[in-house]
């Protein structure tokens, strides 16, 4: 079973496809109108405009609020100016001119009542100023420990593409790389993590040295399966909460799950209450892709659901892409009692909200050409669960 279908991109989607066996069978789960790949392609919808087998559920079961309900079920139907002038009705819209002012004001409403509670940011400049003043307005609060211990983690760079990290002059030194795939020409198995050393554009080289001290040079086109992270200083204190950024296998720990900070021992080894109910203990050198819980984008919130959601929307935003119609259905739909829009400009809201960034397939049927054909694909494995709200 594939969830959130939509965010696969077609490379991702024709290498599983292409380890099928015969007799497999594949059920993909999700939302069309939510977000789609960061990478090239919307396979997802490809597929099911091709004419594969689609059960849809018509009907919302995560929203318990009547008013908010029908707000996304506004969303779910493209009325974006229509689903905003419904919350501006309701009093769910929030317009605060001044950004260091909007940001304490999420802050503060977030500390209110922090149980069950998620911000949405479209940006990862704003979400991590939102977690940074999330988790301060905590302490103030005394939610939070005051005392604080200082971790090094790895931040993803999420502006690197799949063809991005085929060219050396796209990364930065002091990068830090994880490889998920080993390779016999480099010598880098998986699982390893290196450091970027140097750069060498003009031939495409990238210089890298791995934890046991060797160095290795090669062309980034050669080496597939990286993820490229940045290191970056977080201070945690007991009562925080956390999300992971990568999963933790050996922990049985999923990406973007989410857990609270119970106790930091004196080597640093964090013990945290996970929101399934379980207790991990993780020793932050050997599992650095933490971050705060507090905020996250709402590609990453996807699959998330709170009490109530506490949305950023900065219409200024100069990345325009990232407020788009998908962002506003994702982040309204995550709460399940209240969803609140904090914004600089409420009148342009619902104009902002409405752009559509629907990837565009790289090949288009012409009119006339044969209907693609499940049984000449490995497609006949796949049945498509199509889910609203879910």
């Amino acid at each position: 079973m594939l969830d959130e279908s939509s965010l696969a991109s077609t490379r991702q989607v024709h290498e599983f496809v292409n380890r099928l066996h015969p007799n497999d069978r594949v059920l993909l789960v999700g939302d069309r109108r939510q977000h789609e790949a960061v990478e090239a392609g919307r396979p997802f919808a490809q597929l099911q405009d091709a004419g594969m087998k689609t059960v849809k559920l018509e009907e919302i079961v995560r929203q318990k609020d009547p008013e908010l309900k029908q707000v996304v079920e506004q969303l779910a139907r493209g009325e974006v100016r229509e689903a905003i002038q419904n919350l501006e009705r309701q009093r769910r819209v929030h317009e605060i001119q001044g950004r260091d002012e909007r940001i304490a004001a999420i802050a503060k409403e977030y500390a209110k009542s922090p149980e069950n509670t998620l911000v949405i940011s479209p940006d990862n400049r704003s979400r991590m100023e939102i977690n940074e003043r999330v988790h301060a307005e905590l302490q103030r609060s005394v939610l939070v420990s005051n005392e604080e211990h200082r971790i090094r983690t790895l931040v993803p760079r999420q502006d690197l593409t799949g063809a991005d990290r085929t060219w050396a002059e796209r990364y930065e030194v002091g990068n830090v790389l994880r490889y998920s795939r080993a390779s016999k020409e480099t010598g880098i198995g998986k699982g390893a993590y290196a450091q970027v050393k140097s750069i060498d554009a003009p031939k495409n080289r990238l210089t890298v040295e791995l934890q046991d001290g060797t160095q290795r040079t090669y062309d980034p086109r050669r080496q597939q399966g990286v993820s490229v992270f940045r290191e970056e200083m977080r201070s945690f204190s007991v009562g925080d909460r956390i999300q992971f950024t990568a999963p933790a296998n050996e922990l049985k720990v999923a990406n973007r799950e989410l857990g609270t900070i119970e106790n930091i021992e004196k080597d640093g080894r964090l013990c945290l209450r996970m929101d399934g109910g379980r207790t991990v203990e993780l020793y932050p050198p050997k599992h650095p892709h933490l971050d705060y819980g507090y905020a996250m984008t709402s590609h990453s919130s996807q699959g998330q659901t709170a009490d109530r959601v506490l949305i950023h929307v900065d219409t200024e935003l100069g990345a325009k892409d990232l407020l788009n119609s998908r962002m506003a259905y994702v982040a309204v739909s995550r709460g399940r009692y209240d969803a609140r829009i904090y914004t600089n400009d409420a009148q342009t809201l619902g104009q902002e909200l409405s752009r559509d960034v629907s990837h565009s397939p790289a090949i288009q049927q012409e009119p006339g050409a044969h209907k693609l054909e499940p049984q000449t694909t490995h497609t006949n494995q796949i049945s498509q669960g199509f889910g609203l709200g879910l």
